[in-house]
């Protein structure tokens, strides 16, 4: 039951990391529009009042995919919480970029334990 309870939260943690990337990555392709449209009105050698609506739009779009991404963090930790409440405290559930090296290391996909790096 252990190892059912152990690939159940590698599955899932594997979906919570690759959802927190897809919200990262959208943060940024929505900086990177909301940061060129100014510069696209300037090159197109519009008026200044141009596209404000659209800029204001923009703005307000990134300020919701960084609440979600904040939402999203807050996920990351419940599930840590419910982690530690089945019994599996010692599974590392972080993505491996913020992991030390030591911890970076998967076995077959599977995200490592703290417990094989003790000792």
């Amino acid at each position: 039951m252990l190892k059912q309870r152990q690939n159940a939260a590698e599955d899932l943690a594997r979906r919570l990391f690759a959802t927190e990337q897809a919200v990262d990555q959208a943060i940024c392709k929505m900086a990177d529009l909301a940061g060129y449209m100014p510069v696209a009105r300037t090159n197109a050698n519009l008026s200044a009042v141009v596209g404000q609506e659209a800029i204001s739009q923009a703005a307000e779009t990134l300020s919701a995919l960084v609440g979600a991404r904040g939402q999203l963090i807050a996920t990351h930790n419940r599930l840590a919480e419910t982690r530690d409440q089945i019994g599996l405290q010692a599974m590392a559930l972080g993505s491996g970029d913020m992991k030390p090296p030591m911890l970076q290391n998967r076995e077959e996909g599977k995200i490592v334990t703290l417990a094989e790096h003790a000792a």
